[in-house]
């Protein structure tokens, strides 16, 4: 890099060079001339538009990191190291001045970096990385995930950021409206993209699309150029042995004028998720009112290895050796191999290979269960059982549920499962990693949840630590289920229904948020088609009564077991519950619906709170508990409406101000003379709705 010498040392030089030489004065005035544009000549050039730097790896190099960032010894800038949920950042040392000083808009720049994803799976990574120009270096705020070590929260999208950036982004989130899991992004002050494209190049010859996958271990080069009198951006991907594309990935135009500041630095940002991946720099270059200086192939470092590091070759030597000495015992080495191979047989058939989801190896599941033990048991259920298991290559924490080839609910059920939830991605939705088969036996992967299932934080009276969930908590928890089903339901690209929402099947993660999980009983259809099932499966308590009667679930099947779910969560009840008055049992629906009914609806709410909680949040989750749990289908929400209820947008029915609304006395009436709806035939209903609307007086 040039060194500029300051205006002090060159008055020393000066002086000593005066004691120490008698020159005349125009020789003097010559070579003062001839210094001064030496020492300054750096500076000029840059304001002139010819400032460039260039990398072929950073050995040696002064760059500024911060974060899991660090340059190896043989000069591999490595954002991030594998450890999850973490953020590094590079910066070039020194500010530039990207602004032309005659009209302060934006001069023309270029710039080309080598990058490489590796991580320790081949067909999953997170979560990517960007290159940036900012007004500063500190990113301490900035959050790792899906956030990339760029923004948070709070300063997102914020014009203050004075943020451009192009991302290389390897999950799709929801939040930011993310194409796909694969894309390359232009991004002004946040992460939600002002223009996207999937991850490729268009190639020069025939001009069609090559579609380039970014967590491929390979490198690739990026060109990224802004025109100052265009305001046009360009990006530009390609392998890193192909000559750049003439037609870029991305175009678009925008003044970078109105984002960029006077004084700017040039850097790179990454984040981890909860898979192990890496994600380096391995050149970078920059030309400013001039193409970026070419970057030498040669000098290139290497990108890490994925996976254990390969095994020596004399220990390849070795083995075949050690195998002739002990020929006596091959017979003993034969058996343990068949023994082997039996254990972690698996089965595969065609017909899995387009569900997509990511297959692990039954071996690798033994042994991060240690051999399914029943120590590492979370749960059991009609499904199959659940067992925590921590990943030996990655050290990431999964949910391994087992099931049974003559279980209940069988191949057909896993499949379901597969095509549906192994490619539904949602902030609420329990992510399925992957799956394994093998011979009478099927294995599900999941994310671990590590506060476990909500049930046991309202019905476990005897853990003290798990019955203090607050109402703040367990809003934000309805309002997360609430978004799934509405996801699944209308926003997906086909309707899926749960057919078993409930508490124990809402799981909680580090920060307490719900994720609504187990999809074994979900069934799927398209937009505008009909549900074709004719089975009752769920859990008793949830089941609406129209289920119960024909059978058929649909969305507001799943909207009934919503609205119970809404009441157990506030009033810290079970569905059915023992009356520990008169014996028998008690409805939580009918309990519920009678405080409403006699004014005292707030005595319902869980006295664990000890009354620190919203009487009118509670109120509204009561009463839209009641309207979604309501006897007759048609009288229910959907969950679109649902949500717009529960964020404040709607206001709930006048009817439900106060119990008059004719269909809640049926439900009433229904309670007071024991109204069995899992027995009673659809026209009896009618004729009794006929008969409790004359003696209500006909309304």
């Amino acid at each position: 890099m040039r060194c500029l010498l300051t205006s002090k040392h060159l008055m020393i030089f000066l002086q000593r060079a005066q004691t120490s030489f008698d020159f005349t004065r125009g020789k003097m005035l010559f070579f003062l001339h001839l210094l001064m544009v030496v020492s300054l000549g750096p500076n000029l050039a840059a304001s002139a538009g010819d400032s460039q730097f260039s990398y072929s790896g950073f050995a040696g190099s002064n760059l500024t990191v911060d974060g899991t960032a660090t340059i190896t010894s043989d000069g591999l800038l490595q954002l991030t190291n594998g450890t999850a949920y973490l953020k590094g950042h590079a910066f070039h040392p020194a500010p530039l001045l990207l602004r032309n000083s005659t009209n302060g808009t934006v001069q023309s720049f270029s710039v080309t970096f080598i990058f490489g994803i590796v991580s320790v799976y081949p067909d999953f990574s997170a979560h990517g990385m960007t290159f940036f120009i900012a007004p500063g270096k500190e990113f301490a705020g900035a959050l790792p995930a899906k956030y990339l070590g760029l923004t948070n929260v709070q300063n997102n999208g914020n014009a203050s950021n004075h943020l451009f950036a192009v991302e290389l982004d390897t999950i799709q989130s929801v939040e930011f409206k993310d194409i796909n899991n694969n894309h390359v992004g232009i991004d002004i002050n946040g992460l939600h993209s002002m223009q996207s494209y999937n991850a490729g190049y268009y190639d020069d010859k025939s001009g069609e699309f090559q579609n380039l996958k970014l967590i491929s271990r390979q490198a690739m080069q990026v060109w990224v150029d802004y025109s100052g009198e265009k305001k046009q951006i360009s990006v530009t991907l390609a392998p890193l042995r192909i000559t750049r594309p003439v037609r870029p990935l991305l175009s678009t135009i925008y003044d970078l004028s109105t984002v960029l500041t006077d004084q700017v630095y040039l850097g790179f940002s990454s984040a981890t998720g909860r898979v192990n991946s890496r994600h380096c720099i391995l050149g970078w270059s920059f030309g400013l009112n001039s193409p970026a200086p070419a970057i030498d192939i040669a000098k290139l470092p290497k990108l890490p290895r994925a996976g254990p590091k390969p095994r020596s070759k004399v220990l390849d030597i070795v083995l075949p050796i050690v195998s002739a000495t002990f020929v006596l015992c091959l017979g003993s080495i034969v058996v343990l191999l068949v023994r082997r191979r039996f254990r972690y047989a698996e089965l595969r058939e065609d017909w899995e290979v387009g569900f997509g989801p990511h297959r692990f190896s039954y071996k690798d599941l033994y042994r991060a269960t240690d051999g399914f033990k029943d120590k590492h048991l979370l749960g059991e259920g009609g499904f199959g059982r659940v067992y925590k298991g921590v990943l030996r290559t990655s050290m990431l924490e999964v949910a391994v549920k087992r099931v049974s080839h003559e279980s209940r609910q069988g191949m057909k059920e896993f499949v379901a499962e597969i095509a549906s939830i192994g490619r539904i991605r949602h902030r609420n939705l329990v992510q399925l990693l992957g799956y394994c088969r093998r011979k009478g036996e099927l294995l599900l992967v999941y994310d671990y949840m590590p506060n476990g299932s909500l049930d046991k934080y309202l019905h476990n009276n005897n853990d003290a630590d798990t019955s203090k969930l607050s109402w703040a908590q367990r809003l934000h928890i309805i309002k997360g289920v609430a978004s799934g089903l509405l996801y699944l339901h209308e926003r997906w690209e086909q309707v899926v229904v749960h057919r078993d929402v409930k508490a124990s099947n809402v799981l909680l993660d580090r920060d307490m948020n719900g994720q609504l999980g187990d999809f074994g009983l979900a069934r799927l259809y398209d937009h505008g088609a009909a549900s074709q099932t004719t089975h009752v499966v769920g859990t008793m308590g949830y089941l609406s009564p129209e289920l119960m009667r024909t059978g058929k679930a649909s969305p507001l099947t799943d909207v009934f077991a919503f609205g119970i779910f809404l009441l157990e969560l506030t009033c810290g009840q079970k569905p059915i519950k023992e009356n520990v008055d008169g014996g028998g049992h008690v409805v939580l629906v009918d309990w519920v619906l009678q405080h409403w009914r006699n004014g005292s609806l707030m005595e319902t709410v869980d006295a664990r709170l000890h009354g620190e909680y919203s009487v009118q949040e509670a109120g509204l989750v009561l009463k839209l508990g009641l309207l979604c749990s309501h006897p007759f289908a048609g009288a229910r929400p959907g969950m679109g409406q649902v949500m717009r209820y529960l964020d404040g947008v709607t206001p709930l029915p006048d009817e439900l101000m106060a119990p008059t609304d004719l269909s809640f006395h049926v439900l009433e009436m229904m309670q007071n003379i024991e109204f069995n709806m899992s027995t009673i035939s659809y026209a009896d209903l009618l004729t009794s709705f006929g008969t409790i609307s004359d003696l209500s007086g006909g309304r």
